[in-house]
């Protein structure tokens, strides 16, 4: 072989190689560019996490996944009206990445924005959440439809729900006493209730005027506040734990009103597993235990024959009064206590309307300040100071109460009874009687005098200029001091406003940088709590924490929701899953016929996950 092919060979492969360069550096580019520009397009797609079942009555995520940007979308969430979607919250999942090759840098940013909702599975089944529609910048998309498996819960006897009314037939703005009680002979970890009856727009849900001083306030799922009860006692030949809570249902329009089955879901043990922070790790299954359905009749109230100052107390009202002192000279105060009762409601009772009365007005002055009214036993009691301004006055009149009675079905005017007054006769005081009867004006003539301390000066030399000046006026030492001092007040007010605005951003952000340290400090306070509180207080704990960090409210937390948040912001599922064992175990210990006290070393290993959470969410 010549060196001349040989040299031949070299250029032409070095000739190959160069050109083999360029085109990899063109390819490459391409592709890069293509990649950008892929990125930059929008997609938009929905998400059911499927990994853990969904049971019949529970409540699951709703996931809007927006790639290519990072804002959140106008969602038109109506399709999927039947399941009660509600906001779960927004996160920005968006990511930057570097690459360097042959020397050039290339920065990408994936961006992934995802909205969420939680859903009520209705029945159990395969079912098909459809469509929605979602726009992005101006651009409609529309999301596929997800089939989602629900499960029906498990059945057992050892749980029981009932919800009753006080009365099944009632009058349109009669309040109604709804009680919900629920009976439990296991061990049970988190529970839901699914009351139906609070969930209407046709009804007004209000409170009891008469809570239980020892219960505890609990969030149901639709978000409505209840004060829950819990008590131990033998129900069924078994020994139990009740919890029960009461609200007042006020119906707006008449008509027949059907409510379906209430119900509750929970975990309930089922065996032992592996050693935990408690002993060792519980079994769970999902149950689910319904109520018989109500049906309340609600009459309409009759047109005719009502009074002109009825203003729509409905039920079994009555109204009495007391006075004291009831001898008095005129003008002295009476304190006039008026008190009405004979309802579980007595929010919608109003100030009675003393100014109304004739001869209260004629015979007595009413002050326009009253003091506030109080509820004591089950009576709603009114507190107003009255002044007799006529020495014949020997009543205090009867007090009238426009209400429609029930029991009769028609309106009635309940009245006070009239209070006998001794008012002993009192003069009246004029300008006048203060001057007296022969009261004589005395003129005297002003003597002039010439020279000394009480000289009368007369002359041009007397007089001074008096021309008012604005700049005199600011500049003197008294006017300074009255414009000066309100002039520093408002500087300082608005130096101090503008340094402490605040919105909600910045408090949202301020509870999650003080979450952890919040937590902590609750979490160690369980050392000196007595043993029974001891759970309770690490729950509560839990709960704040994961509220305070992740923007949500506390009460509405199960240990289910807090494990998804805590997974969404660490991606740590051995930590989640711990945290939402803890709670789960806690909540078991609570409610379980016996009881187990959390150890030093327990708070500590608390304490220590809170902390590595908060170092992952950083």
């Amino acid at each position: 072989m010549s060196n001349s092919y040989l040299v031949k060979r070299e250029a032409y492969l070095g000739i190959m190689k160069n050109f083999i360069e360029k085109q990899s550096v063109f390819l490459l580019a391409v592709v890069m560019t293509m990649s950008s520009l892929a990125a930059a397009e929008v997609n938009v797609s929905a998400q059911v996490n499927t990994q853990e079942e969904i049971y019949a009555g529970d409540i699951f995520n709703y996931h809007i996944i927006i790639e290519g940007d990072n804002r959140p979308g106008d969602v038109d969430i109506s399709p999927l009206a039947q399941y009660e979607p509600r906001r779960a919250g927004n996160k920005d999942y968006s990511q930057t990445s570097v690459r360097i090759i042959n020397g050039k840098t290339t920065r990408t940013v994936k961006k992934q924005f995802v909205m969420s909702y939680s859903l009520t599975a209705l029945g159990a089944g395969q079912i098909q959440l459809p469509s929605v529609s979602v726009t992005v910048d101006g651009r409609d998309y529309k999301t596929e439809p997800i089939t989602v498996n629900v499960v029906r819960p498990g059945t057992t006897d050892n749980l029981e729900l009932q919800v009753s009314l006080s009365k099944r037939r009632c009058f349109a703005g009669e309040p109604i006493l709804l009680t919900v009680k629920f009976y439990i002979s296991v061990e049970i970890g988190d529970f839901q209730f699914n009351i139906p009856a609070l969930n209407r727009d046709d009804f007004y849900v209000e409170d009891s005027d008469k809570p239980n001083p020892q219960s505890k306030q609990y969030q149901l799922r639709n978000g409505v506040a209840v004060n829950l009860s819990q008590y131990r006692l033998t129900y069924k030949d078994r020994e139990s734990i009740l919890l029960s809570f009461s609200k007042i249902i006020i119906p707006k329009n008449p008509g027949r009103c059907e409510f379906g089955p209430s119900s509750v879901l929970t975990d309930v043990v089922v065996g032992q597993g592996q050693r935990s922070f408690f002993g060792r790790d519980r079994k769970y299954k999902r149950f689910m235990v319904s109520s018989e359905p109500l049906v309340l009749e609600v009459e309409p109230l009759p047109l005719e024959a009502e009074p002109g100052d009825f203003y729509g107390l409905v039920g079994n009202y009555k109204i009495w009064a007391t006075a004291e002192p009831r001898k008095v000279n005129m003008g002295d105060p009476i304190t006039l206590t008026i008190s009405i009762g004979g309802s579980d409601y007595l929010k919608a009772v109003a100030w009675p309307r003393l100014e109304a009365i004739p001869e209260m007005v004629e015979n007595f002055k009413i002050p326009s300040e009253r003091s506030s009214p109080t509820i004591e036993d089950g009576v709603k009691i009114f507190t107003q100071t009255i002044r007799p301004i006529k020495n014949d006055v020997k009543v205090i009149p009867s007090i009238p109460l426009a209400v429609f009675d029930v029991d009769k079905g028609r309106y009635v005017i309940e009245k006070t009874e009239p209070i006998e007054l001794e008012v002993v006769p009192t003069k009246l005081l004029t300008a006048s009687d203060m001057q007296g009867k022969n009261f004589v004006p005395i003129s005297r003539e002003v003597e002039a005098i010439r020279s000394g301390l009480s000289a009368n000066v007369d002359g041009p030399d007397a007089l001074r200029n008096q021309k008012f000046s604005v700049i005199g006026a600011i500049t003197a030492p008294g006017y300074l001091a009255i414009w000066a001092l309100p002039l520093a007040v408002l500087i300082t007010s608005a130096l101090t406003k503008i340094m402490t605005h605040t919105t909600p951003e910045k408090q949202a952000a301020k509870r999650k940088r003080g979450a952890c340290r919040k937590a902590v400090a609750i979490i160690r306070k369980t050392h000196s709590a007595q043993a029974i509180k001891k759970n309770e207080l690490l729950v509560s704990a839990m709960r704040e924490y994961a509220g305070d960090r992740f923007d949500r409210n506390a009460g509405a937390l199960t240990a289910d929701d807090c494990y998804e948040l805590i997974l969404a912001a660490t991606k740590d599922e051995r930590s989640a899953q711990k945290y939402r064992e803890i709670i789960g175990d806690c909540q078991v210990i609570q409610y379980a016929s016996t009881k187990t006290e959390i150890g030093a070393e327990q708070i500590k290993e608390t304490v220590g996950l809170i902390r590595k959470i908060e170092k992952k969410c950083r």
